[in-house]
């Protein structure tokens, strides 16, 4: 698997996954709070499957070509 998730992405992703999987200890109970589990599992891993079914990369964003 080639990372296809910026870092800035991947700091983004873990955060808002890591506060959606936090309902479940703190917060209202319902089930959304397993939704946090896929942002986060691509922030940590950097890739992310949906991306590479569309063939988008952000990990080339900002980067100077020679």
């Amino acid at each position: 698997m080639k990372k296809n998730v910026h870092p800035m992405e991947r700091v983004a992703r873990i955060l808002i996954g890591a506060v959606l999987v936090s309902m479940a200890f703190f917060g209202p109970e319902n089930a959304w709070f397993l939704l946090g589990a896929i942002p986060l599992a691509t922030g940590l891993i950097g890739w992310c499957p949906p991306y590479a079914m569309l063939g988008f990369n952000t990990c080339n964003i900002g980067k100077k070509t020679t």
